[in-house]
């Protein structure tokens, strides 16, 4: 029996309970997963009073920063783009690990999108470093949309090989230089961006809230002629990564993937 859970705050809307469930039937796996809601500041607390009930956790805002600071033994990767969304415990110890950013390019890659020329994040917590971190050498130039330099030196310490660019935050926005932008900001920060969106634009849209849906700025995008992708394939391919990294047994990897997106779409509706 292996046992998991997603933490973080708000955490009702989470429909990561949904895909682990899902997963653990479709591969004949004994396991139970469930939501937690674990506010900021409250993971150490949560750690140390209960972590003994569960093999693995996911973690999402506002918990994927302030998990560095417990001390425990992260990959490289995290350690790189300072943030965890994965927690997994291995004889009594926990490890820290982010698929975040091999979910979201998986998540590119099954949309058809393997290179990129000039990508705009919008945010600057743990999801866009995660993003950062995994579009470095795939995209030349990233730029972020921030609303304070005091992540700055995080998010550019996520990039060796792209050309980096932090900008403050404004509702003014020029979308028409940019061939693929993720919104990682919480559900209704970036509507008042949905305005800077025109008739005819080209580049494509990576929303990663997938509920409520669609977003403000998702509708827009879509209304004026734009690819959107919902973020419901950013949730299951960063899922199948923390199975991948959880489960001792072998699967097929698209096969799992077809029956968890018709699970989750009918769920989000």
């Amino acid at each position: 029996m292996i046992t998991g859970a997603v933490l973080g705050s708000p955490i009702k809307h989470s429909l990561s309970p949904v895909l682990h469930k899902a997963a653990f039937e479709f591969l004949g796996v004994e396991g139970n997963y469930s939501a937690i809601k674990v506010s900021s500041g409250g993971l150490a607390k949560f750690i140390e009073t209960r972590s003994s009930e569960f093999d693995y956790l996911s973690l999402t805002m506002p918990l994927k920063e302030e998990v560095l600071g417990l001390g425990f033994h992260a990959d490289a990767l995290t350690q790189r783009i300072q943030s965890g969304n994965t927690m997994i415990k291995k004889d009594d110890k926990w490890s820290i690990s982010s698929t975040d950013g091999s979910g979201f390019v998986a998540a590119l890659e099954h949309a058809g999108i393997r290179e990129i020329d000039s990508v705009l994040i919008l945010g600057a917590g743990g999801t866009a470093r995660a993003v950062t971190g995994a579009l470095d050498s795939i995209a030349q130039n990233i730029h972020v949309l921030g609303r304070s330099s005091l992540r700055q030196e995080a998010l550019e310490s996520a990039v060796s090989h792209s050309h980096f660019a932090y900008h403050r935050w404004s509702s003014d926005v020029d979308f028409t230089e940019y061939s693929l932008v993720v919104n990682t900001t919480p559900a209704g920060a970036a509507d008042l961006l949905a305005g800077s969106v025109n008739p005819g634009i080209q580049a494509t849209l990576f929303d990663v809230i997938y509920k409520p849906w669609p977003t403000e700025l998702a509708q827009r995008w879509s209304d004026c002629g734009g690819a959107v992708i919902n973020g419901l394939e950013l949730l299951m391919y960063q899922g199948l990564d923390q199975l991948a990294l959880v489960l001792d047994v072998e699967f097929d990897r698209e096969a799992l993937a077809t029956h968890l997106r018709a699970v989750l779409r009918k769920s989000a509706r």
